[in-house]
């Protein structure tokens, strides 16, 4: 079974038993999460998928907090040419290891 969430802006396919990298939620590690915007909900072998509209009514997705960590650096380089413009920035987005437990449909 797996389903489709929404959570930070983004879409994830989540399993029970898989650990997403997602953006920032607040809480510890071993803190229980509940996924509510779930957009879609299949069994294993892909029959009787159901899709919301947007979201799947009465379905969940619960999961614990793993870890809290950054995701890699990403460089912003700015340049005018001929202007003696240079500039170097970089970014660590926040993230959070999510480890999915059930998929309640």
């Amino acid at each position: 079974m797996y389903a489709v969430i929404q959570t930070g802006g983004k879409q994830y396919r989540a399993e029970p038993g898989q650990t997403l990298w997602v953006e920032k939620l607040e809480g510890e590690a071993g803190t229980k999460v509940t996924f509510e915007q779930v957009l879609l909900v299949a069994p294993g072998d892909g029959k009787d998928v159901s899709i919301g509209t947007p979201t799947v009514a009465g379905a969940k997705v619960t999961a614990e907090i793993v870890e809290q960590g950054l995701g890699d650096k990403l460089v912003v380089f700015k340049f005018r040419r001929r202007k003696n413009y240079v500039r170097r920035t970089g970014h660590r987005q926040e993230l959070t290891a999510v480890k999915i437990e059930s998929i309640d449909a």
